[in-house]
C-alpha cells in the first residue's frame, strides 16, 4: 500500500489578469472543496476581501483564518509561506481550526513557481507534513500567447504545470483557442488542458491529480508522469542545440539493473549543475536496492526525498525521468545518466 499520510498541496498560479480570483471565488463556494484550506497571497488589500465579500456565513476561527459556508478554510499569507504552513498545521493539530485534508496555495501573478516549490519542499518540518500534489496554472485564452512570448514568468508557469486552465474561453475565438492549445502542447506536453469560462470547473480536475489517487490508496505514476517519451528532436535523432532561454522537456528511460545508491548522486549532481535552469524533474525509479518502485521529484537545486510506491506495479517496469528545463543541455543529462 502506497498511501502517503502527508497533506496534498495544489499550487495555483497564473499570469496577472488570467482569472485566478474568479476561479478561487467559484472554488471557495463549491461544496466539493469542504475539507480544503486555501492560502491566498494578497497583493494589496483587495485580494481576500474581494472574494470573502460575496461569501455569507463565514466565521473567523483564528488569526487571518476564515471558515466559509462551503466548509472551506481560507487564510491570508501574512508572512513567509513556510511560517504560514507551519502555523496552519499546528492549529489543525491543536483543533484550533477544522482538520483540512488538502491545501491550495494561490500565488501572485508575477510569481516564478520554482522558488516557491523549492521553499515548500526544502523545509524539513514542511516536507514531512505536506507533499506537492500538482501545479495548476491559469492562462488567458485571449492574451495567453502574447504573455507567454513576452514574459519569462508566464512561460515558466506554463512549462512546470501539471494542469493548464485556459480561462475566459468565451472571449476567445476558436482560432485563438486552438493556437494557444497547440503552443502549450509544444511547451508542456505532459500537462492536461481544460478550457473554462467564468472560473467554472469541477474541483476534481484540480485536486488529487498528482501521484496518488483520490482514495489515497494507489499511486498512479502514469498520470503523474504524463510526458513526452522523446525529445522534440524526433525519433532516433540527436537532441538539437538549445538556446539559453528556451524551455525544453524530454524523458530519459534508463536500462535495468539500477540501484538508488548509484542514481541519487547523479541526480543531485544534475540539480547542482543546472540549478535554476532545472524547472522540474519527475521520475519513477525501479531500483534493485529498494523494496518497491520509488517516485522522485526535484526543483532547481533541490532533490526531494523519494516516495516509496508499495503495492504498485506496471507491466513493464521502466525507470524513466522527465526533465523540464530552461536551456538545459539534453545531451549532457543523457550522458550523465547513461554512465550508470
Amino acid at each position: 500500500m502506497s498511501h502517503d499520510p502527508r497533506i496534498p498541496v495544489t499550487l495555483l498560479t497564473g499570469f496577472l489578469g488570467s482569472g485566478k480570483t474568479t476561479l478561487l471565488n467559484k472554488l471557495l463556494n463549491n461544496p466539493g472543496m469542504k475539507d480544503t484550506a486555501v492560502v491566498i497571497n494578497e497583493l494589496g488589500e483587495a485580494g481576500l476581501d474581494h472574494i470573502l465579500a460575496r461569501t455569507v456565513e463565514s466565521e473567523h476561527v483564528a488569526d487571518n483564518t476564515v471558515l466559509l459556508s462551503s466548509g472551506c478554510l481560507c487564510c491570508t499569507l501574512t508572512n513567509e509561506l513556510a511560517d504560514t504552513l507551519r502555523d496552519l498545521f499546528f492549529k489543525r493539530a491543536l483543533s484550533a481550526i477544522p482538520e483540512f485534508k488538502r491545501l491550495v496555495i494561490e500565488t501572485t501573478g508575477m510569481a516564478d513557481p520554482g522558488p516557491i516549490l523549492a521553499n515548500l519542499m526544502n523545509e524539513p518540518v514542511i516536507s514531512s507534513t505536506y507533499r506537492l500534489d500538482a501545479v495548476v496554472v491559469t492562462i488567458d485564452s485571449q492574451y495567453g500567447i502574447q504573455q507567454i512570448e513576452k514574459h519569462g514568468e508566464a512561460r515558466k508557469q506554463a512549462a512546470v504545470a501539471d494542469v493548464l486552465l485556459l480561462t475566459k474561453s468565451d472571449l476567445a475565438t476558436p482560432e485563438q483557442q486552438e493556437a494557444l492549445a497547440a503552443m502549450l502542447t509544444e511547451l508542456n506536453p505532459g500537462a492536461t488542458q481544460h478550457l473554462i469560462s467564468h472560473g467554472e470547473i469541477d474541483p476534481m480536475h484540480l485536486i488529487d491529480v498528482g501521484l496518488f489517487s483520490q482514495d489515497g490508496k494507489q499511486a498512479q505514476p502514469q498520470r503523474w508522469l504524463r510526458a513526452p517519451t522523446r525529445s522534440k528532436a524526433g525519433r532516433g535523432m540527436l537532441p538539437k542545440a538549445v538556446h539559453d532561454d528556451e524551455i525544453v522537456s524530454f524523458t530519459v528511460t534508463l536500462p535495468k539493473p539500477l540501484t538508488w545508491d548509484q542514481l541519487e548522486p547523479v541526480l543531485k549532481w544534475l540539480c547542482a549543475t543546472f540549478g535554476e535552469q532545472l524547472l522540474r524533474l519527475k521520475g519513477i525509479i525501479h531500483a534493485e536496492d529498494q523494496p518497491a518502485p520509488i517516485a522522485v521529484h526535484a526543483v532547481q537545486h533541490t532533490l526531494y526525498p523519494p516516495t516509496l510506491l508499495e503495492g504498485w506495479d506496471e507491466d513493464e517496469p521502466l525507470t524513466r525521468i522527465v526533465f523540464i528545463g530552461k536551456g538545459v543541455d539534453e545531451l549532457r543529462v543523457r550522458d550523465a545518466l547513461m554512465q550508470l
